[in-house]
């Protein structure tokens, strides 16, 4: 269910057409053959995303007699061929076998469905029990992750630029979220409202990551994606929170486009308007707010930021600056004229988002 009059389900990949469309133009052909193919298959299940948003998805309910408060997951191996879900290899309750990428989405699956449930009551994507199913070793040496509205999808990486996309527990949590925002604001995927649509999925990714290591604000890198670049390249993640702009600076992946603040907006055509790269301005505000409250972020400011985005008053083409002004709203709400507040404002202050 949705606040905006019906879901629509958008392809959304962890890897941005920007990163990609480098990547092709390489002069290694190996590597630009990769980053091609990649790019190919994205646009058949985009254009796949659309089709089924028009024909209409399969429904995806809870089974019946399934705990409110435990996850429904299932594991499937493409095998290396582009046909989904695949082979199911491990269900719910399934103890883990010797394939490590199927075991680590059988977790981040798991973690997702925990921080949801256990900060904030929801029960999986959609509130409602929705099953969580996941294919991994998606066609050959695919690189990217994405969310297709119905489940989730990995790739094995190249090995050369990118490794295997279960690797870091964040790339998982990010595109569940997307689920979540689909079945809540559902953000249009275009410009700004596509920008938060990205910055929320960071959010709750980092979120994931640190509610898994029981880390404080303070302790937590804000990196998205560490661990998946591979050694070859120069930086440490896809994205970082904490430094917009920072998270590589390669030779062949070039410098991420990353801004901070609003003095730096990027208006661009390229990536849905530049969703994947001004997300780095709500996300260093998010980043900020929480350093500025301490503890652990998914507590007080990821509160404020769930409720936003599950309130019902966050509009589907929802700019920065209306997406500021409900967090300034919720925090008053929630918590008074008090540090929480205050740490908000302030955030949205120093990336140049008018929020009052």
């Amino acid at each position: 269910m949705t606040t905006n009059g019906g879901f629509e389900p958008v392809f959304c990949t962890i890897i941005p057409p920007h990163v990609l469309d480098t990547l092709a133009q390489t002069e290694d052909p190996t590597l630009a053959g990769k980053a091609r193919r990649t790019l190919q298959r994205d646009a058949y299940e985009r254009t796949q995303r659309r089709l089924t948003t028009v024909l209409g998805a399969p429904s995806l309910a809870a089974p019946s007699g399934a705990a409110a408060d435990k996850p429904n997951r299932t594991i499937y191996d493409a095998k290396h061929k582009q046909d989904l879900p695949g082979k199911e290899v491990r269900g719910e309750g399934d103890k883990p076998g010797k394939d490590a990428t199927v075991n680590r989405a059988y977790a981040g699956l798991g973690a997702t469905f925990d921080l949801f449930l256990k900060a904030y009551g929801r029960n999986s994507i959609n509130g409602e029990g929705l099953p969580l199913n996941a294919s991994v070793h998606f066609d050959e040496e695919y690189n990217n992750a994405f969310w297709n509205g119905e489940q989730m999808v990995f790739g094995d990486g190249d090995g050369e630029i990118f490794l295997d996309f279960t690797i870091p527990v964040d790339v998982i949590g990010h595109e569940l979220t997307h689920g979540v925002t689909q079945y809540t604001a559902n953000l249009t995927y275009f410009g700004q409202p596509g920008a938060l649509n990205e910055h929320i999925s960071d959010v709750f990714g980092s979120l994931i990551k640190q509610y898994t290591l029981g880390q404080t604000a303070a302790e937590a890198d804000w990196l998205i994606g560490a661990g998946l670049l591979a050694p070859r390249v120069t930086g440490t993640a896809l994205r970082s929170m904490k430094a917009p702009g920072t998270a590589y600076d390669d030779d062949v992946l070039g410098k991420d486009p990353q801004p901070a603040t609003m003095d730096d907006y990027v208006r661009t055509g390229r990536d849905n308007g530049g969703v994947h790269i001004n997300s780095g301005i709500p996300n260093h505000a998010f980043y900020l707010a929480a350093k500025a409250l301490g503890g652990h972020a998914w507590e007080r400011a990821g509160q404020v930021w769930y409720d936003v985005l599950t309130g019902g008053e966050l509009e589907s083409q929802a700019s920065f600056t209306d997406f500021a002004k409900l967090t300034l709203a919720t925090a008053r709400a929630s918590y008074g004229e008090g540090e929480e507040l205050q740490a908000v404002t302030k955030a949205w202050e120093q990336v140049g988002v008018p929020a009052q």
